[in-house]
């Protein structure tokens, strides 16, 4: 499983300068409301200690003419910050050095990168590439239910709703994996709908592109042969894409060059052998509810398909 620190990101260690406005206006919203809370805290304590006395009853109308004043400025004062925030992420959304379509499924994450042709396109799942110093814009759709996607880090929440297209920017302004998930209560699996954002530098991404746009890797032994057989004979090819092979399912995540990615089942699990043959054998021990059944297989024949998915890089 991914560990908690994955699972909760750090909201206030922004990646993108969209991320940081949000995490600028979170500290002024802090800090003028600790100062509010302080004073009237302290105006309370002088309260009490002059209950004993007989109360001016100018001076308390006064006091809480004043009061209503300065709160009315005070709110005003946080909503122009909000506004003043909110545009200037709206005004980040010009042109895109790169548009990604993400499309939300109960419970996981399709990724599409769009092409000039057909072999210039990829789709894979859960782990977003994005180059650093480039601006990204994501089209944000949903397949089933009302989803949100958040990335702390890179920029705020976004939905995602069925039939039409949000839209959201960021820049990456560092290398490294942001983790990211869905925010919008969807169904029994929503804590486990987690998404990760890959920033490279530019030449790491266009290698990671190229890599992805092509085939799947031929296996190279017989044991990933047989492994490979086994999935063209399992009902695995109704829900998954496999490219160079007959399997050409649109249910699931696409598995061309799943060994590529960190983890599986929408960051739930490590991708390795251990949790992909847990994963084949019973998703529903490990993700109860998701739309993948159990499969029952001899162990020789999950031992060689777990070496051919192995292989997918």
């Amino acid at each position: 499983m991914t560990s908690l620190a994955a699972l909760f990101p750090a909201t206030l260690e922004p990646a993108a300068p969209e991320a940081a406005r949000i995490a600028a206006l979170y500290w002024n919203f802090l800090w003028v409301c600790t100062a509010v809370y302080v004073l009237v805290a302290v105006f309370l304590l002088l309260g009490l200690l002059r209950r004993a006395g007989t109360p001016d009853r100018r001076v308390s109308s006064r006091a809480v003419g004043a009061a209503f004043v300065v709160s009315a400025l005070v709110l005003f004062g946080l909503l122009l910050l909000s506004l003043r925030a909110g545009r200037a992420i709206e005004s980040d959304r010009s042109a895109s050095d790169l548009d990604i379509e993400v499309i939300g499924h109960q419970w996981w994450w399709e990724i599409r990168y769009p092409g000039t042709r057909p072999d210039e396109q990829v789709t894979t799942a859960n782990e977003i590439h994005v180059p650093v110093g480039r601006t990204v814009r994501l089209k944000l759709s949903s397949d089933d239910v009302i989803h949100s996607f958040w990335v702390p880090s890179l920029n705020g929440k976004t939905d995602l709703i069925p039939g039409r297209w949000n839209y959201q920017t960021f820049r990456a302004s560092r290398a490294g994996v942001f983790h990211g998930r869905c925010a919008e209560f969807c169904g029994y699996q929503h804590a486990h709908m987690a998404v990760l954002v890959v920033a490279q530098p530019p030449e790491d991404f266009r290698g990671w592109l190229a890599a992805q746009r092509q085939p799947s890797r031929p296996p190279a032994t017989d044991v990933e042969k047989h492994g490979l057989d086994v999935f063209l004979g399992s009902p695995c090819i109704l829900c998954h894409t496999i490219r160079g092979t007959g399997a050409s399912g649109r249910k699931a995540p696409d598995l061309t060059h799943l060994a590529s990615r960190m983890t599986i089942a929408a960051a739930t699990l490590q991708n390795g052998p251990a949790q992909l043959g847990g994963w084949i054998s019973d998703s529903q021990g490990i993700k109860p509810g998701n739309h993948m059944p159990p499969n029952s297989l001899p162990g020789p024949d999950l031992i060689a398909l777990i070496s051919y998915l192995g292989s997918l890089r």
